[in-house]
């Protein structure tokens, strides 16, 4: 009888594409606003030294882990580790915990999404093109609190994602992530330009980058931490699912040092892009959704062919947005699919049929559900909540701990070395840093999210 090859699994297909894929999942909304702000607020040039140190400490050495990991593993989150623990040691929750954070992240990240989803149109017909803040403010609360409206829009985004997860990994994600990055650059870059041009200019560029050593406190070093952690998307499968799709050639902490390095460039192209203008037309650095759906469009309202950079504006926010939900949603649908034999196609749909009913939980938590209310917070600040101050943090801790003291130093460095054939000096100080360091470190950031001390 003839033997049936099984098909081969589907992976990245060039170095370029690890690279632009795993710098589209580290990439957000967050870049956009979050991180400059909190650099702005923080001490500015201090604050990103801390940040760097940070990120070698907690960041980095977990995200490098989950990579190497999933490599070996060659499978969805929660098969990798169930191969590579011992028989009948069950580390294989630490991927379902992070199955668990992707899918309640996916919930109300999706939603935000919508939100600059829609803010593109807006910004095209120029409903949102006033230089008052009280108009903006107007427009973005008409937006959210429509359930009709953010229904759709949050149904539309999950349509999109699912669409491309359905091409694969080579035909889908990393295609669109090598299309879409050098894209996300670029906008970045001719925003930028023109900010700088702006009389005034200069006052962002202080708040971002002047050094004041004076506001480096242990709160500011705990906030550089959390921001180390959390940006960079790990603690929830992401990278670990994304890991497996890695060529065996690539030479993963060169790979994961150069997304550091480049997220941190996005993130400081942002701030560029955003806060000069800010301070040239005397509008409050405000962080969160305010910044990005209140006070940008009465920023731009304000600039010569405004109307034309704010359409930019929101495309580039749009693409930073949808490389991280590729990611995020590539957890569960590469659970479904490998771990319960399901075809990719019925995997993505049952997820965005199952997402798009969880998801209305947090699309009408400004509007139906509004008042709904579980331990104090709404569906959207609960899943927010328990997915990035528990499930994220305790599935960095564990992992460290078993790549530390389960898996062990050699398994780690037969991994990172492909077999021996890199020569890596770091591997020592990143075990040790791994074994001891980063979880004490992630176990701090986690007591602090839980208002502990």
């Amino acid at each position: 009888m003839s033997q049936i090859t099984p098909k081969a699994r589907d992976g990245f297909t060039s170095k370029f594409g690890v690279l632009a894929a795993t710098l589209g999942s580290a990439v957000g909304l967050g870049n956009i606003w979050k991180f400059p702000y909190l650099t702005g607020e923080n001490g500015g040039a201090g604050f990103l030294l801390v940040y760097v140190i940070a990120t070698l400490l907690v960041g980095l050495p977990v995200m490098i882990s989950e990579i190497m990991l999933g490599r070996k593993g060659k499978s969805d989150a929660v098969t990798t580790l169930s191969k590579l623990a011992p028989k009948g040691q069950p580390w294989w929750l630490i991927a379902a915990m992070g199955v668990l954070a992707a899918f309640l992240i996916m919930s109300f990240y999706s939603e935000v999404a919508a939100w600059v989803f829609a803010y593109i149109f807006k910004a095209v017909d120029g409903s949102i093109l006033s230089t008052d803040p009280k108009v903006t403010g107007a427009a973005f609360g008409a937006l959210i609190s429509d359930p009709l409206q953010s229904l759709l829009w949050q149904w539309l985004v999950l349509a999109l994602m699912g669409g491309i997860l359905l091409m694969g990994v080579s035909k889908g994600i990393e295609a669109v992530t090598k299309k879409l990055m050098p894209v996300l650059f670029i906008l970045l870059l001719v925003i930028g330009i023109r900010s700088l041009t702006l009389p005034g200019a200069s006052q962002g560029l202080h708040f971002l980058f002047s050094p004041d050593f004076s506001k480096i406190t242990a709160g500011v070093v705990l906030t550089a931490m959390g921001l180390a952690f959390f940006k960079l998307s790990i603690g929830m499968g992401c990278m670990m699912t994304y890991g497996s799709y890695f060529r065996d050639d690539q030479n993963i902490p060169l790979t994961t040092f150069r997304v550091m390095c480049a997220d941190l460039f996005v993130s400081m192209l942002a701030g560029i892009a955003i806060f000069p203008a800010v301070f040239a037309f005397g509008f409050e650095p405000t962080a969160g959704p305010s910044l990005l759906f209140i006070t940008i469009p009465a920023v731009f309202a304000s600039i010569p062919f405004g109307h034309l950079f704010m359409v930019l504006f929101f495309v580039l926010s749009a693409i930073a947005a949808t490389g991280a939900m590729l990611s995020i949603l590539e957890v569960p649908v590469s659970v479904v699919s490998e771990r319960f034999g399901m075809s990719r196609p019925k995997a993505t749909l049952l997820n965005l049929l199952v997402l798009g009913a969880v998801g209305s939980t947090c699309a009408l938590s400004n509007s139906s559900l509004a008042d709904v209310h579980i331990a104090g917070k709404t569906f959207f600040d609960l899943f927010d909540f328990v997915s990035s101050n528990v499930l994220m943090p305790l599935g960095g801790i564990f992992l460290c701990l078993f790549v530390g003291w389960v898996w062990g130093f050699e398994r780690m460095k037969e991994a990172l070395t492909n077999g021996g054939e890199l020569e890596l000096a770091i591997l020592k100080p990143l075990f040790f840093i791994i074994r001891y360091v980063s979880p004490l470190l992630i176990l701090i950031v986690m007591l602090k999210g839980l208002g502990l001390f």
